[in-house]
């Protein structure tokens, strides 16, 4: 598919950030549809995606995410991802709760 530029990203996390949609994406599996939702939205903003396209950079986005996060933690800076604080913002405190879970 075509590159996602920094607006189209921007937006995506931006609609990822509600509450909503993340309850929603926490609590399921088979999520078509809420990735369909999410292309609605971005529609709205004038950026065309389909539900695939978003749940692919969504994915993308989490893993790096993640990576980033991972690296971070063991004191490695070299790592950085460009929309990190924003994800950390959304992803930070579910990853942190999976992370006490496993601990005791």
């Amino acid at each position: 598919g075509k590159h996602w530029t920094v607006n189209e990203v921007r937006a995506l996390i931006h609609i990822w950030s509600d509450k909503n949609i993340q309850q929603q994406l926490e609590g399921t599996v088979r999520n078509k549809r809420i990735f369909e939702q999410v292309a609605a939205r971005l529609q709205k903003f004038g950026i065309d995606r389909d539900w695939k396209q978003c749940r692919t950079k969504y994915k993308n986005l989490k893993h790096e995410y993640k990576s980033a996060k991972s690296a971070q933690d063991s004191g490695s800076t070299s790592k950085s991802m460009k929309f990190f604080n924003e994800l950390d913002a959304i992803l930070g405190h579910s990853t942190m709760e999976q992370a006490s879970k496993s601990d005791n």
